[in-house]
């Protein structure tokens, strides 16, 4: 295993929730010397200054402002949340008089049959009562606590042929036996150390406890929960700490609730981007047409995992764009723009992988098959500048635990390191000019 798989697998595992993702890019920040900012308090921003600001402990916006002129804003993108079961309030559900189960509902689309018979925890934030204030806590009960166990093949014979699953019926986790009523809350109260009458809000959920593995005959792949997206995450942040053009600000951007669509004040969709570079802007004394010609030389990467071919469903995938893992970075079309990649960001960002020695793919959906979409499209009616939709290819999207290739981790490294050391001068008539910083 090299040092940056062992590092994502690493980041990944002490990252159980979204809330602890972006503790843990936080606290990587600071280490850095970045400056925290608050969206309460007024901003002084300084030339050359590193910053970063967070909105609902599970969005974090971090940027670099340049000793030199801002003409452009380099913005990666990727999202903290990752499908799962959310606990809901008045948990406890005793069946048959000798079980206790705690009530779940969906976040998410996700494949719901990996989740049977494994060691399973939660996490997630409260809010409490402290004297006069109301503070947020993160929750990590780091154990094995609970387990959705299937039903036996004997009692469902035909299990095998096909099943459709009831979240409220099939996949509620079992706590413990008929004493275990009533705990839950207890348990979660004693790992944050306060009284559970002072626990006022709740944003609980489950996550799977295995640790992320490399296998494979050469050691070719990774598994782990949550690859989609904590390895964009993961990759865009090293690429973030590393790259830089004095021209331009480099903003590392990770959303919350991309799963569920983004629509809340922490969401893609959100103004949450938006605010940030206006406050920008705004804090260095340029003016609103400054903002719009550094936006016009802007450019975005979305990136969020793509899919790979299945192996033994190679009839799913488009007929002629075959992306695989560890074949490099994967960019994806689609016609109805649930992906932003058009020909000019396509060409923007290929040419820079081209710089970086990075080799690329493409994705389109099966034609008759319904795609998803991702944060690009979302943002972009927000902060409009050149986008292009990425992913690395990985197997088993959505389910507790993914397979990605183990090389790709560090083509995109390479890629976004580039990509923050470009700026891309718009010369106008859809011409543009890119500007690499020398290494």
């Amino acid at each position: 295993m090299n040092t940056l798989t062992k590092e994502l697998i690493d980041f990944i595992y002490k990252s159980p929730s979204c809330y602890h993702v972006v503790e843990n890019i936080a606290q990587e920040l600071l280490e850095k010397g970045f400056t925290e900012l608050n969206e309460g308090t007024k901003w002084n921003l300084q030339k050359g200054g590193h910053y970063f600001v967070r909105r609902n402990l599970s969005t974090i916006m971090a940027f670099k402002i340049p000793e030199g002129d801002i003409r452009g804003f380099q913005i990666a993108a990727s999202h903290s949340d990752s499908p799962t079961f959310k606990i809901k309030e008045n948990m406890d559900i005793v069946a048959d008089g000798s079980y206790t189960e705690l009530n779940v509902e969906k976040y998410g689309g996700m494949l719901c049959a990996p989740w049977f018979d494994r060691p399973l925890s939660v996490a997630g934030k409260v809010v409490v009562r402290e004297e006069d204030e109301l503070v947020s806590k993160l929750v990590h009960i780091d154990r094995d606590l609970l387990m959705i166990p299937n039903l036996a093949i004997h009692m469902n014979r035909a299990a095998n042929d096909g099943y459709q699953y009831s979240v409220q019926k099939d996949m509620l986790p079992l706590l413990g036996d008929e004493t275990a009523k009533g705990c839950f809350m207890d348990i979660v109260a004693d790992s944050v150390d306060v009284k559970k009458e002072d626990i006022l809000g709740t944003d609980l959920f489950l996550y799977c406890r295995q640790k992320g593995t490399v296998w494979g005959a050469n050691e070719e792949f990774v598994s782990s929960p949550k690859l989609d997206d904590l390895q964009c995450s993961f990759a865009n942040m090293k690429a973030f700490l590393q790259g830089g053009h004095e021209n331009t600000v480099s903003v590392y951007a990770v959303f919350d609730n991309e799963e569920v669509g983004s629509g809340t004040k922490q969401g893609a969709a959100s103004t949450v981007l938006l605010d940030t570079l206006s406050r920008i802007n705004e804090s260095l004394g340029r003016s609103k047409e400054e903002y719009l010609m550094a936006l016009a030389s802007g450019f975005m990467v979305s990136a969020d995992n793509a899919h790979a071919v299945h192996p033994n469903h190679i009839s799913a995938a488009d007929p002629t764009n075959h992306p695989h893992m560890n074949k490099g970075i994967v960019l994806k079309f689609s016609a109805n723009q649930k992906y932003c990649t058009d020909s000019v960001s396509a060409a923007l960002f290929r040419e820079i992988c081209n710089h970086a020695g990075v080799p690329t793919q493409t994705f389109h959906n099966h034609s008759d098959s319904l795609g998803g979409s991702t944060l690009g499209n979302l943002s972009n009616a927000q902060v409009s500048l050149n986008m292009v939709d990425i992913g690395l290819a990985q197997l088993a999207m959505h389910s507790p635990y993914e397979t990605a290739g183990a090389k790709d981790t560090e083509y995109l490294v390479r890629a976004m390191t580039e990509f923050y050391n470009t700026f891309v001068e718009e010369k106008g008539q859809g011409s543009y000019t890119l500007h690499i910083a020398e290494k």
